[in-house]
């Protein structure tokens, strides 16, 4: 099954979760404790924000005691830190498209860091739903293809309820509808496949490309503006080629 390869941003998140571990965990730390809190209690099997946060954990390497014992925390906390969710949409250079997903105590404090951002690199926050209509929300799951049999996996996630599946450099990318996710992820997990991802993802519709090196550098200067920031948890954007991917 073919289409426009949605390996790039996946791959640039890994690379980023790789070279920044304790970073990373951090933020998944927050989005399950707000998961635990906003999402229905601490059982997994009952909380399906939960579930899925602790598939996106697993597949980063978070260990599973630090799972537990954030989950455990969350569950005992009555007072503490209050997050909320809160997402930003603009344009990068040449009119790239980036949706910014947060979890923030501070709103002035995240809206100022994501206006300058947006401002220093030539691109422009802008209202919600400027974007997000060049996007589509899809489950993706990623399975690195050392030792594994294409038809096989294939064969395995569609039977598991996959919508779409494709081979993309070293890796398989199984796509979801965003309501099958938790079901085709277990049904595979249950079949002994480990995830390189595992995520309900923003998946643009059309990419821009951008050819002057000079804004291309900026716009990368951008993303990583964005991804370093404690409050960032999620960057998506349909840049064709990044510099890092």
């Amino acid at each position: 099954m073919a289409g426009h390869s949605k390996w790039n941003n996946i791959k640039r998140k890994k690379e980023k979760t790789d070279g920044a571990k304790a970073k990373i965990f951090t933020k998944i730390g927050r989005e399950l404790a707000v998961a635990v809190k906003e999402g229905g209690g601490p059982d997994p099997s009952s909380n399906s924000k939960l579930k899925d946060c602790i598939a996106k954990a697993k597949a980063c390497n978070v260990p599973n005691d630090n799972i537990e014992r954030i989950i455990k925390k969350a569950a005992g906390e009555t007072d503490g830190e209050k997050f909320e969710s809160i997402v930003y949409e603009g344009y990068g250079p040449c009119g790239v498209a980036v949706i910014v997903e947060t979890l923030t105590d501070n709103r002035n404090r995240t809206a100022g860091d994501v206006r300058h951002y947006f401002d220093k690199s030539g691109g422009n926050l802008g209202t919600v739903g400027c974007v997000s209509f060049m996007f589509e929300q899809k489950g993706m799951l990623v399975v690195d293809k050392e030792g594994l049999n294409e038809d096989t996996v294939m064969e395995d996630s569609l039977e598991a309820g996959a919508s779409d599946f494709q081979t993309d450099g070293d890796v398989f990318v199984i796509e979801t509808a965003p309501e099958d996710f938790s079901a085709v992820l277990d049904t595979l997990t249950n079949k002994g496949y480990e995830f390189v991802s595992a995520e309900v993802e923003m998946v643009p519709s059309t990419y821009t490309e951008i050819t002057d090196d000079e804004i291309a550098v900026k716009m990368q200067k951008l993303l990583d503006s964005l991804e370093d920031n404690d409050d960032v948890q999620n960057v998506w954007h349909n840049w064709e080629n990044p510099l890092d991917a």
